[in-house]
């Protein structure tokens, strides 16, 4: 049986928001932006977004559809890139009444050619966090999960895996090796030059100036009434879903966080994440103290 759709009763449509974009890297603070973001009353912020798997999935069906292939490759152009931003701007406003919608999709900044066509200059923030601290969150998760909910784990990849091959699965593999490999791609083309990039250990050390950071990129005056004592989590989805690394909770206190990859993953293998990403460390600098 396909999809049932069902009616909504009394839904209206509002003009739509202007949207701003989250493509940020796992575990690096990308749910606490948004839920300091989500403080602004001008704001709508929304969880982990399905928004852009939609329109690729029609952006593929477009290429292969023989229906499409059959007319006018121009006309036919034209009317992707307006269902694409009609469908845009009907998801933002079907959302929220509000003047802005920051949706959050790891996959933005990487498809940045595809959503300019429809979406010109796009504004799209990415978090950024130490990949040893990634990592060593992933880890932590990992031995969180298999006290939590042993079956989690003994359903997973890495039942009986070491640390070392823990790792290498997590650097092959969604969600951080394809985060690393997109933020590569990104440099790669030049992409960075059009985004504003956060360092988690920067929004924890210093949230008010990089929240003005966040404002003046996106042409805002800043926001005075941030609490960065008192976070409250307005973001809401339910991690089982995604297994043993969902864990999108955020600490209510803006407040930096110690390192802790020398005591979870051991000196050897932090210096070997270090050597292997050392690409990131020359363009975004190393973790403060």
């Amino acid at each position: 049986m396909g999809l049932q759709l069902s009616k909504v009763d009394g839904m209206t449509m509002h003009n739509p928001p202007r949207i701003a974009f989250q493509s940020s890297l796992p575990r690096s603070g990308s749910t606490l932006l948004s839920n300091i973001v989500g403080q602004n009353p001008e704001f709508h912020v929304t969880p982990t977004s399905g928004l852009l798997d939609l329109l690729y999935t029609a952006r593929s069906q477009f290429s292969r559809g023989e229906e499409f292939k059959a007319q006018n490759r121009e006309e036919m152009e034209r009317a992707f890139i307006g269902f694409c931003r009609g469908g845009l701007e009907g998801y933002a406003a079907a959302l929220t009444s509000k003047p802005w919608l920051l949706d959050k999709s790891r996959g933005w900044g990487v498809h940045y050619a595809f959503l300019n066509a429809f979406y010109p200059n796009p504004k799209i923030v990415c978090m950024l966090r130490d990949p040893v601290d990634i990592l060593c969150s992933m880890e932590r998760n990992y031995r969180k999960a298999a006290l939590r909910d042993p079956g989690l784990v003994n359903n997973s990849e890495m039942l009986n895996t070491s640390l070392e091959k823990r790792l290498d699965h997590w650097l092959a593999s969604p969600p951080v090796g394809l985060a690393m490999e997109r933020l590569l791609e990104i440099l790669r083309h030049g992409i960075d030059q059009q985004m504003l990039f956060i360092r988690y250990e920067d929004l924890c050390a210093n949230p008010g100036q990089e929240m003005e950071r966040f404002y003046a990129y996106l042409g805002l005056p800043s926001y005075e009434d941030h609490d960065f004592i008192n976070v409250e989590q307005i973001t809401v989805e339910d991690d089982k879903v995604y297994g043993v690394f969902g864990d999108h909770t955020i600490r209510r206190q803006v407040e930096p966080q110690p390192s802790r990859g020398g005591e979870v993953l051991g000196a050897h293998l932090c210096d070997w994440i270090r050597q292997r990403y050392g690409w990131f460390y020359e363009r975004f600098g190393s973790t403060p103290g």
